[in-house]
Order: structure tokens, then C-alpha cells, then sequence
């Protein structure tokens, strides 16, 4: 009869760990929901609102766009109430603005955790963008209202959201990745991040639907990965009053996937020298 009280088998075996390490993702899964759950507690921590905070930013962004490219600008809302072809916008956005903050510098925030224990380092940055999708989730409810306020029904597109929220979820777990490992090398990119985000607010077709750039450089504007996953979003969420332009989208599509493996591998690369280096 095995004895249960005998102490669990330890084997050192050369390159296990790096044949292993996809199943050691899956055994880590407790440390997964355990940093998930503790950013999310933090995120809202002795705020005097709470989660709706979650809600503000997004929505006080949605009114100022809507009143300088919608009011001032009069630029084409697609035939829908120009608050919810901005919002339906904003969702993707502030989804991959937020996971990539929170992935570039969740390494450096787990310092010590990283430099103490072994565990794939990937658990990290990836329960990051949890806390971002609970974001995602929350603002959605200002997407359902404004649907509600302006009597406005989604058609059967509506069914294909799921595939571009994964599409989303890809292009913030790829440039996150990329990020998280350049953060732990070189500490300016906790400088950079925050202006990428900014500046991919406002060449990004947030507050304007891109149908409006000339159609000789909408090729060109979508090597901008995020315009093929805000031009996805409308079309389901809008309806037949909104297009898909394939080409763009294609291009964003192969751009996406391409950051997504590449910042996996370069992840990958990296990681062994992340406790050294943290």
C-alpha cells in the first residue's frame, strides 16, 4: 500500500522544463486564477466608486469624440447615432490600451515572485489581460444602454462578436508580450507605453469610422492592426449600415497573428534570463 504521507517525488531531468512547459501551464492554473483574482481586487481597491470607474473613462472619452468628430467635424456616422458607432469602437480599443499596459509591466510588478520561484513566466503577463477583459465586459454594459436609449437593434452579426474578440485578445496578448519582456530589459519602455497608447488613440478609427480615409490609403492604414479589429467590431455590432473592408482586414488579420507568435517567441527567448535580470 503507497504510503501517502511520503513527500512527492522531485525529477531533475535536462530539458524537461522546456518540454514540459506547455503542460506546466496547465499545472500552474491555481497561480493563474490567483494573480487574476488579486489584480482585479487591487484594480478596485479603496476607490469610493468602485467598478465604475471601469465605466467613466470610456464614457466621458465617447462624449468628447462624438462632439468633435460627430458635431464639429459632421464626419458620416454610417447611419447609426454617432455615441454608438464611437462606443462600439471603444470597446476594442480601451481592451487592448489597457492590456498593454497592464502585460508590459506585470513582470517588473512580480519582481519577486519571478526571482523566488520556478513557474512559466507566461502565467504572468496572460492573467493581466484578465483584469482588462473584466474592463471589457463592464463597459459593455454602456454599449447595451445606448442600444437601448436610441432604440437601435443589432442584426445577426451580432452573433459573430465572439470572433472578434478574439481577434482583440490576440492583438493585446501579442504586443503585451513583446512589451512585458522589453520592460524587464530595458526600463524606458514603461515611458514608451503609455504614448503608444496614446498616440494609437487618435490614429486609430475610434472617433471616426474608416470609411473616411481615401480609398488609395486604406490599404496603407491598415498595417495598423487595431483598424481590422475596430472595423470587425462595427460590423457586427452595427449591422448591414456597416462594411468590412476585406483587403484591410485580411492584412490586419495576418499583422495580428504574426505579432501574436512572434511575441510569444520572443516571450519564450527572454524568459529564462527574467530572474536574472528583474
Amino acid at each position: 500500500m503507497k504510503d501517502i504521507s511520503s513527500p512527492p517525488e522531485l525529477i531533475i531531468e535536462a530539458g524537461r522544463t522546456e518540454g514540459q512547459y506547455w503542460k506546466d501551464l496547465w499545472r500552474y492554473r491555481e497561480l493563474f486564477y490567483f494573480l487574476a483574482w488579486r489584480d482585479i481586487l487591487v484594480r478596485y481597491k479603496q476607490t469610493v466608486i468602485g467598478i465604475a470607474w471601469a465605466l467613466i473613462r470610456p464614457f466621458l472619452t465617447m462624449i468628447v469624440f462624438t462632439v468633435i468628430f460627430g458635431r464639429l467635424a459632421k464626419l458620416p456616422s454610417e447611419g447609426v447615432p454617432y455615441p454608438i458607432l464611437v462606443f462600439s469602437a471603444m470597446l476594442p480599443w480601451q481592451f487592448f490600451a489597457n492590456s498593454l499596459s497592464e502585460c508590459s509591466s506585470s513582470l517588473v510588478t512580480n519582481a519577486r515572485l519571478i526571482s523566488k520561484i520556478y513557474f512559466p513566466r507566461l502565467v504572468v503577463p496572460t492573467s493581466a489581460i484578465v483584469v482588462s477583459f473584466v474592463d471589457f465586459m463592464i463597459s459593455g454594459m454602456i454599449l447595451l444602454a445606448l442600444m437601448i436609449w436610441y432604440n437601435f437593434v443589432p442584426s445577426w452579426r451580432i452573433l459573430t462578436l465572439p470572433l472578434f474578440i478574439t481577434i482583440a485578445f490576440a492583438a493585446s496578448m501579442g504586443a503585451g508580450l513583446w512589451f512585458a519582456s522589453l520592460n524587464v530589459q530595458y526600463r524606458d519602455f514603461r515611458y514608451i507605453v503609455p504614448f503608444i497608447v496614446q498616440f494609437g488613440l487618435y490614429v486609430s478609427p475610434v472617433g471616426f469610422s474608416s470609411s473616411v480615409v481615401p480609398e488609395k490609403w486604406r490599404l496603407l492604414y491598415s498595417i495598423n492592426p487595431m483598424v481590422g479589429v475596430i472595423d470587425g467590431f462595427r460590423w457586427a455590432i452595427l449591422g448591414g449600415k456597416a462594411t468590412l473592408y476585406l483587403p484591410g482586414f485580411c492584412l490586419s488579420l495576418i499583422l495580428v497573428f504574426s505579432l501574436l507568435f512572434s511575441g510569444i517567441w520572443y516571450f519564450r527567448k527572454m524568459e529564462r534570463t527574467f530572474a536574472d535580470v528583474i
